[in-house]
């Protein structure tokens, strides 16, 4: 018999949309290789901030700048480039002042890398 925690998390099963193993090149190909975990990374993080903040800031961040965002991963680290200006892609959208936009996207940012590593059971260098 299995013990408890394996029930609750179970072993990764090749073929269950899982990777097996993180594997830095194939990343390069990401989308081809690591969508579904990329998918579940960007969903977590949008869960996580819209439980912490006005959902109306939340949406339009990931609608007007996060979708056009890229995850890379370089030099042993997971980091998320942002489109240009992303200010300015929700200004007017969302009424938000500069400061707090700011520090909410970088919260929102470092959420996702945080779920890139979990997600692709990576550890993240400290």
């Amino acid at each position: 018999m299995s013990a408890p925690i394996d029930r609750l998390f179970p072993r990764r099963v090749v073929g269950s949309g899982m990777a097996d193993e993180f594997d830095p090149e194939k990343f390069e190909d990401k989308y081809a290789h690591y969508f579904n975990e990329l998918q579940r990374a960007y969903k977590n993080a949008f869960n996580q901030m819209n439980d912490r903040y006005d959902s109306e800031l939340i949406h339009g961040i990931d609608q007007a700048v996060l979708n056009e965002s890229e995850p890379f991963y370089e030099d042993g680290e997971f980091r998320v480039e942002l489109p240009e200006d992303p200010r300015e892609r929700i200004r007017g959208v969302v009424p938000i002042d500069d400061e707090e936009f700011e520090e909410t996207l970088d919260e929102y940012v470092d959420r996702i890398e945080t779920e890139l590593y979990r997600t692709l059971g990576v550890d993240r260098p400290e």
